[in-house]
């Protein structure tokens, strides 16, 4: 029997990430992900009991730049996700590349103690995780 090594979310996950409130505009959102060089979005809760959103880069291309909608008109809580899977920075990463693949999501937030800790996408589970799992 060998040990596999256990690649952790944590271990994998993007650590840069920005939070944005849902009532900016697409435009204020485009200029963050330009500014960070980031390709998703964190939606801000409104409050407690609220749950947290996303969105990428793909939904403002699905449903403002295709339908030609305005960015400058068009709000961020209009197009987000809401609420979204979140996974914790303990989860395998292969318990997570099924989660992903089973609900058809390719990133989700890494969430602890209820506070966002980053964001985890198929590009860093297969880049950064799959080499360690298989030394």
């Amino acid at each position: 029997m060998t040990d596999k090594k256990i690649v952790r979310v944590e271990d994998v996950m993007q650590r840069d990430y920005a939070i944005i409130d849902g009532v900016a505009t697409v435009a204020e959102a485009l200029a963050v992900l330009r500014e960070k060089e980031l390709h998703f979005l964190i939606v801000a809760k409104r409050h407690a009991d609220d749950e947290y959103g996303m969105v990428m880069a793909a939904d403002i291309a699905k449903q403002v730049l295709a339908p030609n909608r305005s960015p400058e008109r068009t709000n961020v809580y209009e197009i987000m996700a809401k609420p979204v899977l979140s996974v914790k920075p303990e989860m395998d990463i292969r318990y997570c590349a099924r989660l992903f693949h089973r609900f058809g999501i390719s990133a989700a937030p890494v969430i602890k103690n209820d506070e966002v800790q980053g964001i985890v996408a198929y590009d860093q589970l297969v880049l950064k995780g799959l080499a360690d799992v298989q030394s």
